[in-house]
């Protein structure tokens, strides 16, 4: 972990005298920057037995204080921290603090973010709180904004989205004393509020479409994307939310919403990357959720305690691995997944248009099954009379039949088989069949079958494989007498191993079957003996690739270098899996033909009203199959046998130290817990965190959501509510927040109203020479809040403002314009496919987001590549952000797109035409100066583009949205070159 130097000495006292020394205040963070690396929570480096972050722990005792105060003043060989630490020494008024807090008994205190939150005694609004301080350092809030100012702030912090011009001019009009709650609430009544708040939680939740690392194949997780949209438009209490996210699946009677809610702890990153160690993946995915975890809900920096204990906070080794045993119970998880698409466990997570159309297939399924067994008696005694007739042939069930042996020509010796001629094999070679009827890849069902008389336990039954050991392609063995089915890649670590429990018996017939659903998972494999189903040994699972064999034969009796020694007959491969009737069917001896006959009857011979009635049933099954299938999936989180979990030295995954049973940080309240501590129960862990005695959740979620709204949570590190993290700038109006959100059920709306309702929001953001020197970074709020917009506001707007954005919500991501070759140069993936229509101008929350290569301009306005949790909204400033407002293709059509309304809605003169597009933009016309700046400017790109028509041209072509025809091209031009300047102003992309 990093050291991360506090900026504790600004929240003194903002320049002025410090009236009595705070130890959280003023001596911890001190403590903690300088000392806690020797001398803190981390046995394994302490020095000279001393510890500084607890009372008892050495700092107490009158010799050591003394000594301590020598040795921080001292600029020789003894100064403290030491000349080779890298830490600086102790200035002059931080050597006074110290003196001070010393000469007053060198009192500690539990450190405050964990003790609970307690409801201020003084201050009883945000305002309130805000003014005191404001009052203390000699300084006045500054005056309420304009209305115009302030219905965009607020509209892009609670929609992403700036006003119409329809709201702004209501707003503006409304001249009664609820006018600006009415905005308010209309925003967070707005199903774009969800959207808002969505895209934050997906960058903390680690969202992405894709799986990560090197491949970074595609994943379809948007379902649970488009339940935390409407979870925030719902409003639904913050507690449910975190229950319903953290353990779902393990609520009473969970729904099926609840379970797609747990994925935002399967969000994040898997490989399938040939050569890894699954379990050192496996681990990484916990570690993962319980980084996670920890982050979001407690701010801690639980992460450096995987190693080894804190260095700076009082959270050992052993509580990171408790709190990753809650995580650590998923059945059957793997470190090497799958490359192109979900990972057990899953759920299927249909829309409810999706619900509704799966209802009405299920309704015809229904109806059809009915129509048939209304035909049943026509069908039984047509199928009598037709078996009562000479001269029968031997039918079976033939649909999907690609192979079958009698279709082999060969000279191979024949013995008499339950269904016909059989081959003789003495396990010396085996037969071949060439031709390419039989392939399919390994996303593809299947079913191979054949009559078997082994005379010896091992031998290869039907394959389509090279004839060496661990070949690629697929096959049916007999491995120490066990039926066993291979789907292989590369042996080593890409295929489906599956084998019998019991051995078949030699020197006897029998009918063996294998059948495989083509999802790849080895649940979708079945094996039969003699038609009946049989338990199997699941020996590898790892069918991650889409992989093909092609060119090599089927062969009958050898390949992958086994041979078989006995008899096998009717050899067959269906490019379907078998339903288990079927199966049946084919292993009845010849002797009994009743099923066979039953499906050669209604194949062949039933009449045409029975006929029909099984064509539709089947039409329907069909369709609801296919319709099934296409509905989205998304991981989830499940618990399974119970999985012991270990304390890994130094984190290793190879390293296992003591067992540890599930619990929390032991320096935390262990309430709502101790009747299933070291249970796994992660719905205990969940009601855990949002229970009253947590001193963090609460604190930690409003501080982020202040953050969102002001630009700087009240602790500016929101991901570190820990030692090294930044004491509170109003710590009273931090609790009270807290407090506030508890008691009202964990409204978040409420609380979000709240602030910006308070006088404080509506502030003014002018900087005044005043205000630049005694708070250059607005922590003490004398000012309201200004800062760039994130890179999802910026497109947004510049969609909604030139009239191209699609309101539509949800649905799997979409891929807008991006330079081309980006995926193919960087992974070496499949090309990016743009998206057409209205796919291309949707919420950029709705971009695909790749993590190895997300969206360039996302990137380039700071958005995090959500490889891990991130909660710090980053901002910077550089010349390609204005060089991508300038020229990505996004903001060359929507400049265009604005032009047009510029001049088709605006008025008939340049002036009126330019104040109107201001306005869409900024919520306010332009001043005299500017407009002058305005029109020149337009003045200046008519000239040009009448002299060159040809650059017009292809200027307002840009994008695939169709320029008017009823506007000249060289004056559409020109004015799409003044909005793209409007689209760039530094106004533009600032929240002011």
């Amino acid at each position: 972990m990093g050291v991360r130097v506090t900026m504790w000495v600004g929240f003194i006292a903002y320049g002025s005298a410090v009236a009595q020394v705070d130890f959280s205040r003023d001596i911890r963070p001190l403590l903690s920057d300088r000392c806690f690396m020797c001398h803190g929570p981390d046995a394994t480096h302490r020095q000279a037995g001393l510890r500084f972050d607890i009372a008892d722990g050495g700092l107490g005792k009158p010799e050591v204080q003394r000594e301590v105060l020598r040795r921080i003043a001292d600029t020789g060989a003894d100064r403290m921290p030491p000349a080779d630490s890298g830490k600086t020494s102790l200035t002059a008024r931080e050597i006074g603090l110290v003196k001070t807090w010393v000469a007053d008994g060198a009192k500690y205190r539990p450190f405050w973010s964990f003790v609970p939150p307690v409801l201020p005694t003084t201050g009883d609004s945000i305002d309130a709180f805000i003014r005191a301080k404001l009052q203390k350092e000699g300084l006045k809030p500054s005056p309420e904004a304009p209305r115009s100012l302030l219905i965009r702030r607020v509209s892009l912090d609670l929609t992403g989205v700036p006003p119409t011009l329809q709201e702004l001019e209501a707003f503006e009009k409304d001249t009664s004393p609820k006018a600006w709650e009415k905005v308010v609430d209309r925003l967070l009544a707005s199903p774009r509020y969800g959207e808002r708040m969505a895209f934050r939680w997906m960058e903390a939740a680690r969202y992405g479409d894709s799986n990560g690392y090197q491949t970074d194949g595609p994943r379809e997780m948007w379902r649970w994307r488009d339940w935390v949209i409407d979870a925030f438009n719902g409003n639904m209490p913050w507690s449910q939310f975190t229950l319903e996210q953290i353990a779902g699946d393990l609520l009473p009677n969970a729904t099926r919403e609840q379970k797609i809610a747990t994925g935002f702890n399967r969000n994040h990153r898997t490989t399938g990357e040939g050569g890894i160690i699954d379990e050192e993946y496996r681990v990484e995915y916990v570690a993962d959720r319980t980084q996670t975890t920890a982050t979001i809900w407690m701010g801690l920096t639980l992460g450096c305690a995987r190693c080894h204990d804190h260095k700076y906070d009082p959270l050992t080794q052993k509580d990171f691995y408790r709190l990753y045993a809650y995580f650590n119970q998923i059945p059957k998880e793997k470190g090497f997944t799958w490359n192109h698409g979900p990972e057990e466990p899953l759920v299927k997570a249909p829309t409810p248009a999706q619900e509704k159309k799966l209802s009405e297939l299920d309704a015809s399924v229904v109806a059809a099954r009915k129509a048939v067994e209304a035909l049943d008696s026509k069908q039984a005694a047509g199928q009598s009379k037709w078996e009562r007739k000479p001269g029968l042939k031997d039918w079976t069930v033939t649909e999907g039949l690609v192979f079958r042996s009698s279709w082999v020509k060969s000279t191979r010796p024949e013995v008499v088989g339950p269904f016909g001629k059989a081959w003789q094999f003495d396990g010396s070679d085996g037969t071949e069949a060439n031709g390419d009827s039989a392939e399919f890849n390994y996303l593809q069902p299947f079913t191979f079958s054949a009559w078997i008389k082994p005379e010896k336990e091992d031998g290869a039954i039907l394959t389509r494989l090279d004839d060496y050991i661990e070949s690629q392609g697929h096959g049916m063995y007999l491995l120490k007498g066990k039926v066993r089915i291979h789907v292989t890649q590369r042996f080593t670590d890409l295929g489906l191993r599956l084998e019998t429990a019991e051995a078949v018996k030699l020197n006897q017939w029998q009918h063996v079957t294998v059948t495989y659903d083509g999802k790849r998972w080895a649940s979708g494999v079945k094996i039969y003996v003699d038609g009946k189903l049989q338990p199997v040994k699941v020996l590898f699972d790892q069918n991650t690739e889409p992989f093909q064999k092609k060119g090599t034969p089927v062969r009958i009796g050898f390949g992958g270098g086994l041979r078989f020694h006995g008899a096998i007959g009717d050899a067959r491969i269906y490019k379907r899996a078998l339903a288990s009737d079927e199966v049946a069917a084919l292993a009845e001896p010849a002797a009994d033909k009743r099923a066979k006959l039953g499906f050669a009857f209604l194949e062949k011979k039933a009449p045409k009203d029975v006929k029909r009635a099984l064509a539709n049933l089947k039409a329907a099954q069909l369709e609801r199959e296919k319709f099934y299938d296409s509905i989205p999936t998304v991981m989830v989180m499940s618990d399974g046998a119970k999985r012991d979990t270990f304390l890994l030295k130094r984190g290793a995954y190879d390293a296992p130290g003591d067992p540890v049973s599930a619990g929390v940080p032991a320096i935390l309240p262990q309430v709502a817990l101790p009747q299933v501590l070291g249970n796994n129960d992660r719905l205990a862990l969940a009601r855990w965190l949002v229970d009253r005695q947590n001193p963090l959740t609460a604190r930690v979620t409003v501080n982020r959501f202040w953050q969102s709204l002001f630009g700087t949570g009240i602790v500016k590190t929101v991901d570190d509510f820990g030692a090294q993290g930044e004491w509170p700038s109003h710590p009273e109006l931090l609790d009270w927040l807290a407090v506030r959100f508890m008691d009202s059920n964990w409204d978040v709306k409420a609380i979000q109203k709240l602030m910006v309702m308070s006088a404080t929001y509506r502030q003014a953001s002018v900087v005044t020479p005043e205000l630049l020197e005694k708070d250059p970074d607005n922590r003490l709020l004398a000012r309201g809040p200004r800062m760039r917009l994130g890179p999802e506001r910026i497109r947004d707007q510049a969609l909604a403002v030139a009239g191209l954005l699609v309101e539509k919500m949800g649905g799997p991501s979409v891929k807008p314009y991006q330079p081309a070759g980006l995926w193919q140069e960087l992974s070496g993936n499949n090309g990016y496919v743009q998206a057409k229509g209205d796919d291309l101008y949707r919420r950029s929350l709705y971009t695909y987001w790749k993590r190895t290569i997300p969206h360039p301009f996302m990137v380039n306005f700071d958005s995090p590549n959500r490889e891990q949790c991130a909660v710090f909204e980053n901002r910077t400033n550089s010349p390609l952000q204005a060089l991508d407002l300038m020229n990505e293709i996004t903001f060359t059509e929507a400049s265009r797109k604005l032009a047009e309304r510029m001049i088709l809605e605006g008025g008939s003169t340049a002036a009126a035409r330019l104040d109107y597009g201001y306005k869409l933009i900024l919520a306010r016309v332009p001043s005299a100066k500017q407009r002058e700046v305005l029109l020149r400017t337009l003045a200046n790109f008519e000239a040009v583009y009448a002299a060159d028509p040809v650059a017009a041209g292809k200027l307002i072509h840009e994008g695939e949205a169709q320029p008017k025809d009823s506007i000249p091209p060289a004056q559409l031009a020109a004015y799409t070159g003044v909005a793209s300047l409007m689209l760039n102003l530094d106004e533009a992309v600032t929240k002011e």
